[in-house]
């Protein structure tokens, strides 16, 4: 167990709430400051119990820092209303709306995870003013029963949503932990404790299983096609939950989108993993969250705007192969104006460099 001067800061958030248009109340939470990041709601939500989280936490801290990260449970799950009956698109999208309209939103980006993926889809699609940039990660366009391909399949996917219905609220959790295992195959064992009891917290056997139903039916297809943002797809190779390659067709099917292949085999990374270094750097570099300013030398020579631009991806976590690429550039000519930062601001390694550039930007520091 780690000391407490080696334990990471308690996370703090407000909590509201606002009401949908069939009068459904959500449950809104928002962490951090900054311009505002949305999250929409997708399955096995709740924001109370996930500032807690061993799985949670780390999300909640990194896409909260230099932002108001906002999130809210979807209808029928954590501290949202659970006597609700329209578990459908059309619904999950309104609440979406309402959730936006009731904190004043006008211009955000969108992330959508997992099943979320085809309600930000959706949303952005009806409301392209108002969303900045769209991620998706280990989204999809076609629900489980919309891409079967065969009978297997089908029954599959079936018997997930009976599964939920025989052991989700029993006492045992080896029902549970079949869903906790497509989650999180690479959790600990603490991990895994915490998921299992977070499904059975989140929602009733009922309330989950006409959850899972509704979007094994959905199909954003069409909607994926219409969209016109700036988007960035993240999708783990080895994803247990969501196939790789619906990840890889949903980047298909939206202009223009950007994929980024993750080594993972977790649908929800965990921050003991390489690939969760990589989805912050990639997300933090798409929505422009690096620091633009204070990226002072200590030595004589400025910093020219090429460099400055480096330095920002430098400070996001990536290395030369990886800022030659997002730029244009060749690995010798990064390397080559890497050493020059460095000696510039009088630093001689990497993380010494991006202490230096969170140090000296008020936005990348803990709230």
């Amino acid at each position: 167990m780690p000391s407490p001067s080696t334990m990471p800061p308690k996370l703090r958030q407000s909590l509201r709430f606002c009401i949908g248009a069939d009068g459904t109340r959500i449950a809104i939470a928002s962490i951090g400051s900054g311009a505002p990041l949305v999250r929409a709601a997708h399955w096995l939500s709740h924001v109370e119990h996930d500032l807690h989280s061993p799985v949670w936490g780390p999300w909640l801290r990194e896409l909260g820092r230099g932002h108001q990260y906002i999130r809210y449970d979807q209808r029928g799950c954590g501290l949202s209303d659970n006597a609700v009956t329209d578990f459908s698109l059309d619904a999950w999208v309104g609440d979406l709306e309402a959730v936006v309209d009731s904190m004043a939103l006008r211009r955000f980006p969108l992330i959508g995870m997992s099943q979320g993926g085809a309600v930000a889809v959706a949303y952005a699609v009806r409301h392209p003013d108002r969303v900045s940039h769209l991620v998706l990660a280990g989204a999809y366009a076609r629900g489980a029963l919309q891409r079967a391909n065969n009978d297997t399949q089908r029954l599959e996917a079936e018997t997930l949503v009976n599964l939920i219905r025989v052991g989700w609220g029993r006492d045992s959790a080896a029902f549970r932990q079949v869903f906790t295992n497509q989650f999180i195959p690479g959790g600990t064992q603490e991990q895994h404790q915490w998921w299992n009891e977070l499904e059975r917290l989140t929602a009733s056997p009922e309330n989950a299983a006409r959850t899972l139903d509704a979007f094994h039916r959905v199909d954003v297809t069409e909607l994926a096609r219409q969209v016109q943002l700036p988007t960035l797809v993240l999708h783990a190779r080895g994803d247990a939950r969501v196939p790789f390659d619906e990840g890889l067709r949903l980047a298909a099917l939206i202009p223009g989108a950007r994929f980024v292949p993750l080594d993972s085999d977790n649908h929800v990374l965990l921050d003991s993993e390489p690939a969760w270094d990589v989805f912050l750097a990639e997300v933090r570099s798409f929505l422009g969250s690096a620091p633009a300013d204070a990226l002072k030398p200590n030595g004589d020579g400025e910093l020219t705007q090429a460099e400055r631009s480096v330095l920002r991806l430098v400070a996001l976590g990536l290395d030369n192969r990886a800022i030659a690429r997002q730029l244009c550039k060749s690995d010798k000519t990064v390397r080559n104006q890497v050493s020059s930062i460095f000696a510039k601001i009088g630093v001689h390694t990497r993380s010494a460099a991006i202490v230096h550039v969170r140090d000296a930007t008020p936005r990348w520091n803990e709230d």
